[in-house]
């Protein structure tokens, strides 16, 4: 069977490549940068946000395990439609649970399940998107996925938190009604986009129900993949990469958002909910575009070994602008939208790297089962410090360091910075067993150990 036989029910990529990729960053971003800004308006303490957020990484940490029963049960397209539908839900759950008296505890069960929707809802989209291209035309459409998933982070991270703003501030501090709003909005974006998906979604004659009798073959597959990952060459010190690489950034990325919003007097900044929109939403992440697109280019031409340890410091000595900002707390909004944008701009550039190396270790048979287990243990390298935070931060709280002013942000902050040896250490272990890239895209072949 030809290409062009397999994917006859072909419509343009450009009808619904765009709305695929938006509906599978938005909950992502709502889950894990709305959610933490959402509860710190509604007056929700810093430890439990932070460790009952942390618990809602979980989906993705797990997803590989579900993943081939996605195959199973139904076509990757159907999965992708029924996810969409759900997610909206979730959401709309989110808006009906906010007045509540028990907000926290309903809010959290309605953003785990957008959580666990959304986690499926990649497995599906990833596959159908290899499903209904031909090989050509999926390196061709590539760039235009990651560019409408970074669209999705724009809109949850700047557009929503703006809404939300703009919404308090015309309620006169109506917190629980302006964030029900905000996710009724996103609520009716994803009705309408699963909708929209019914009709522009071609239908794929590869992707069709695994019939009963490949079900024993599919999980002895997946046994297989489990097991030759973990079977591979350095697998300890690739898990300890993935673990602790980004442990800096984990732990920053709970209390960053609290620490912009909380008042002068607490140590914070004193900005409004719109103010974190522009700053972090527009400003970060144009700048965390920026440093991944020089990252890619200076991997392309020099390799991962050669920029590994300048990738590791850009990901964390830009850290120290927040430690700057806790102990100066500056009124300007040029100066911390600049802070905002050079931290962001180093964790582009450094994240290049850990990427990189998720997909050159993949690199062999199974290697798409074998990156679905590398993105697992990076959301568990998220998830468990970051439920760690808010303690971390209460207990360094306690510490009189830096004279009379509020000491929780400024120690909490410099703690992160005392962190941030774990990324250099790991670094160590990958270059001690020679885990290194030439920079024309080839494994090295030096196995000298």
């Amino acid at each position: 069977m030809t290409d062009r036989t397999n994917h006859a029910d072909r419509r343009s990529p450009w009808m619904w490549i765009p709305t695929l990729y938006i509906a599978e960053g938005l909950p992502y971003f709502a889950v894990n940068t709305l959610a933490v800004v959402m509860y710190t308006r509604m007056g929700v303490g810093l430890t439990e946000m932070a460790f009952f957020t942390g618990w809602l990484y979980l989906p993705w940490v797990i997803k590989p395990f579900w993943s081939p029963f996605v195959d199973i049960f139904g076509t990757r397209r159907n999965w992708v439609i029924a996810m969409q539908f759900c997610i909206g839900i979730s959401m709309a759950l989110v808006a009906l649970c906010l007045p509540l008296p028990f907000f926290f505890a309903s809010t959290l069960s309605a953003f785990w399940l957008m959580a666990f929707f959304s986690a499926t809802h990649d497995i599906a989209a990833d596959g159908y998107y290899m499903l209904a291209l031909t090989p050509k035309d999926q390196a061709a459409y590539v760039g235009l996925r990651n560019t409408f998933y970074r669209i999705a982070s724009l809109i949850g991270q700047g557009g929503m938190l703006w809404l939300a703003g703009e919404m308090e501030e015309r309620t006169d501090g109506n917190i629980p009604y302006a964030w029900s709003v905000t996710f009724v909005s996103l609520s009716v974006v994803f009705l309408a986009i699963s909708v929209y998906h019914t009709v522009t979604m071609p239908r794929p004659h590869s992707d069709r129900v695994t019939r009963p009798g490949g079900t024993s073959e599919i999980l002895r597959e997946f046994g297989n993949t489990f097991a030759t990952f973990f079977g591979k060459r350095h697998i300890v010190t690739a898990i300890a990469f993935m673990l602790l690489y980004r442990l800096a950034e984990a732990l920053m990325l709970k209390v960053s958002g609290p620490f912009l919003l909380a008042p002068l007097d607490e140590g914070g900044l004193g900005l409004s909910t719109k103010a974190v929109g522009i700053a972090t939403g527009t400003t970060g992440v144009a700048a965390l575009l920026a440093g991944g697109i020089i990252g890619g280019i200076c991997i392309a031409r020099r390799g991962l070994r050669y920029w590994l340890w300048p990738m590791a410091m850009a990901i964390t000595l830009p850290g120290l602008v927040y430690c700057y900002m806790a102990m100066a707390q500056p009124k300007d909004p040029i100066i911390i939208n600049a802070c905002i944008g050079f931290e962001q701009l180093g964790y582009g550039f450094g994240f290049t790297a850990f990427m990189m190396y998720l997909i050159y270790f993949c690199d062999g048979e199974y290697k798409t089962s074998h990156y679905a287990f590398c993105t697992a243990f990076m959301a568990l390298g998220m998830m468990l410090p970051g439920m760690a935070a808010g303690w971390i931060h209460e207990q360094v709280s306690q510490l009189h360091i830096f004279g009379d002013q509020a000491q929780g942000y400024i120690n909490y902050f410099w703690f992160v910075m005392l962190c941030s040896v774990s990324t250099y250490a790991v670094c160590a272990m990958v270059r001690i067993n020679r885990t290194a890239f030439t920079g024309n895209g080839h494994k090295n072949t030096d196995n000298r150990d």
